[in-house]
């Protein structure tokens, strides 16, 4: 079977009707995934012998005509997110022999589905980048062009996804973590809304800021995704008890008369003129099928990366610090309490995650709490009210997903900062707790993927999949040749 770029619903068509077994399937992406992998690195861990044993059991729900939609579907699943008696890594030292013993809040709900686990996704240890080249095990590259990051942090799952090496894949998104690969890797990812996905069993790096979702080969088969993980979740406190919609029900109707804002913020001096212009002439493309462009402002732009790095490392500070060495994780040494600790953490973890550790402590410090802290989540409130008053006036916002295409491994390691940066046109979509989407729109004279973002009201994700399905049906995507 051809697998380059298979959507969800073809694979479902081609199960139901018996041309191929959950088995056969399942077999052919080991195949792929052992022949192109090895190059990619997408995968940290592979779990073929759970796969097949999935895979059986599915076959048999298909042969008594009980499959759901995700039946029998192969998936791949970001290595944060807990799967009982399967390795779960955060692709950092601290958790490289951790096997949690109970399954995420989102594994219970595809284990329902009878999907098959094809195996864990490489990723910045603990969420902490945007390049995926902070994982301690496999540094994945981008399947357009191996010289290039996949961005991060579910660089794994994106680019696993952009080289069909799974039909569709789980990952988290802190600041731009699904959104962001996505667009790099040449593949449609969504954002739920905070809240609309449970996040028990998600090793948190963020709480207020992660939140799980679908990274797939278009916008139907991410709504075919979030209908299987979405819902209420009595174990998580952040979960909302919001009314789940068939996201699917929107795709294919017309956007006539729908208004998209274009904030000029967005595209101003720092995002590349490649990216301005493919983002433009999707947002002409939907004008031409009766959408209204809305041109309009959102000043608060300029502070939006320092207001997130400010919240999500004070978070991550606390979140992070339960790995001593003690109750679970890396385990140093030391003669002492304090001589313990010390060594577990400065072994256990990478760069990255101690400088944000580090910044995250000192913006909770007692001297820095008021100056700092509260000021970001001041700005965070202000962020939120810019986006009510554009909203006023449309109905979701059109973006570049990142302000460049993919860039070369290794070229921003020395400026952190640089790195960053690069996260504008994403992180405040987290800060007001948004749904968005980034889909393809277009590439580079060279060939690299560039990405666009639409984003909508809270718990509008049926608005924002149809505005990406109405431009995706015009629009020719280019599988990478790998």
């Amino acid at each position: 079977m051809d697998l380059i770029r298979t959507r969800i619903r073809d694979l479902r068509k081609a199960l139901d009707s018996k041309k191929i077994s959950a088995v056969e399937l399942c077999g052919e992406y080991f195949k792929r995934i052992g022949a192109v992998d090895k190059d990619l690195l997408s995968y940290i861990t592979v779990t073929k012998d759970e796969a097949m044993r999935g895979a059986e059991n599915a076959q048999k729900r298909i042969d008594e005509g009980k499959s759901s939609a995700l039946t029998g579907i192969p998936l791949a699943i970001k290595d944060n997110i807990c799967i009982d008696g399967v390795r779960t890594t955060c692709a950092s030292r601290m958790l490289e022999n951790f096997i949690p013993p109970y399954n995420a809040t989102v594994i219970e709900k595809l284990n329902a589905q009878g999907y098959v686990l094809l195996g864990r996704t490489s990723m910045d240890e603990f969420a902490m980048g945007g390049s995926n080249q902070t994982s301690a095990f496999a540094k994945t590259k981008n399947p357009y062009d191996l010289e290039r990051v996949p961005g991060g942090s579910s660089g794994g799952s994106a680019a696993a996804v952009s080289a069909s090496l799974a039909p569709a894949a789980l990952g988290s998104d802190t600041g731009g973590s699904i959104r962001q690969p996505s667009s790099f890797c040449g593949v449609t990812g969504i954002k739920p809304t905070y809240g609309r996905v449970s996040r028990y069993g998600l090793v948190a790096f963020a709480s207020s800021l992660d939140q799980i979702g679908p990274i797939c080969n278009d916008a139907r088969d991410c709504a075919v995704m979030l209908n299987a993980i979405c819902g209420h979740d009595r174990h998580d406190a952040t979960s909302v008890k919001a009314e789940v919609p068939d996201f699917t029900e929107k795709l294919g109707q017309p956007i006539k008369g729908t208004k998209i804002a274009l904030p000029k913020e967005f595209y101003a001096e720092g995002v590349d003129e490649a990216v301005k212009t493919a983002v433009m002439n999707a947002a002409h493309e939907l004008e031409k099928q009766g959408a209204v462009l809305v041109e309009c402002s959102m000043p608060g732009l300029k502070y939006a990366i320092p207001a997130y790095y400010l919240i999500a490392c004070a978070e991550a500070a606390s979140n992070l610090s339960r790995f001593d060495g003690i109750k679970y994780g890396f385990r140093g040494e030391g003669r002492t309490f304090e001589e313990l600790i010390r060594d577990s953490r400065s072994r256990g973890f990478g760069e990255e995650v101690k400088r944000r550790i580090l910044l995250g402590n000192y913006a909770l410090s007692s001297g820095y709490y008021d100056a700092y802290y509260k000021k970001a989540l001041a700005l965070k409130q202000e962020i939120i009210r810019q986006y009510n008053r554009i909203f006023e006036q449309a109905d979701v916002i059109l973006t570049p997903t990142a302000p460049t295409p993919a860039y070369k491994i290794g070229s921003q390691d020395s400026d952190p900062v640089k790195m960053y940066q690069a996260d504008i046109c994403t992180v405040t979509v987290n800060i007001a707790k948004l749904p968005g989407v980034s889909t393809t729109c277009g590439y580079t004279e060279s060939g690299l993927p560039i990405g666009m973002s639409i984003i909508g009201k809270r718990f509008d994700e049926t608005t924002i999949l149809q505005c990406a399905d109405a431009f995706e049906q015009g629009f020719a995507p280019v599988a990478p040749k790998l």
